[in-house]
């Protein structure tokens, strides 16, 4: 479903926060990518999307068969790729004057008539379809409060509940749970499992704590300046691998925790059956 071959990007004054990147993800996985600040998760996915351009080096990204980007060349068509490719990010991007359910149907925009989408004129199927995501991330009740009423977390499952309603094959989620206390992040993360598992949706999210990634992720990325020090299942990670791997930087991903606590299975399912995560607000 995605395809990653030799990406590089440098910033300005040399800093390279991706070194050669090659990786691949199946329709249907979720995927976290964590590491320490700085290690080039964020630019990654902003890669992935199109949103950012990497070194005019050989690398390329292939998205469903479909060009994203070759030799640091956004591809011409990247309007009709993103179609199918919904960003959720971490200060959750939502407009707060408007109300929620508009938020949510701002996903479909790309079905939709220039002219309509300019006027917020939806039909009552596309509203039924909103409701209907609301409904499935846990909000439908705050459909029509503005979006900036709502806490962290709620503004985050609408903006997750938005690529339900854009019906994305591909979800990238930056860092989605940074800045939520854990209760919060306990039920984005959920909801991201619920839209792989019903979905089939390709999940790959940037995470800050290895434990979240254990709780729910079968496969983790870790990268570490730039570079994929690890791609493989969860389950094999282990507290003195990451150790070595990052050095002093592994308390950073480890939350400061002695041991990794690993789940009874890879993905939780319903809300209440979750334990607590240890997740940094």
């Amino acid at each position: 479903m995605v395809e990653i071959k030799g990406l590089s990007k440098t910033f300005r004054g040399g800093f390279r926060a991706l070194d050669n990147v090659s990786l691949s993800f199946d329709q249907g996985e979720m995927v976290a990518l964590i590491g320490a600040s700085g290690s080039g998760k964020s630019t990654l996915l902003r890669h992935i999307s199109g949103l950012m351009s990497a070194d005019a080096s050989g690398g390329e990204i292939v998205i469903d068969g479909k060009s994203v980007q070759k030799d640091g060349i956004v591809d011409r068509n990247i309007r009709a790729v993103r179609a199918n490719v919904g960003f959720v990010f971490q200060q959750f991007n939502l407009v707060g004057r408007l109300p929620v359910l508009t938020n949510v149907l701002t996903g479909g925009l790309s079905r939709i008539p220039l002219w309509r989408s300019c006027f917020k004129l939806f039909t009552a199927e596309e509203k039924a379809l909103g409701l209907e995501a609301l409904a499935r991330v846990g909000i439908s009740d705050h459909a029509y409060k503005r979006a900036s009423a709502l806490s962290g977390g709620q503004q985050q499952r609408a903006a997750i509940a938005r690529t339900i309603v854009q019906k994305a094959r591909i979800v990238l989620a930056d860092e989605p749970i940074a800045s939520l206390d854990p209760e919060s992040a306990r039920r984005v993360m959920q909801t991201l499992a619920d839209v792989n598992q019903r979905d089939r949706s390709t999940v790959i999210v940037s995470l800050h704590q290895v434990d979240v990634a254990l709780r729910f992720c079968p496969r983790t990325v870790a990268l570490h300046k730039g570079r994929v020090v690890y791609d493989g299942p969860s389950s094999a990670l282990t507290e003195p691998m990451l150790r070595e791997l990052y050095g002093s930087e592994a308390e950073d991903i480890l939350g400061g925790s002695n041991t990794l606590t690993r789940p009874a299975v890879a993905v939780p399912t319903p809300f209440d059956s979750i334990p607590a995560l240890a997740v940094a607000a």
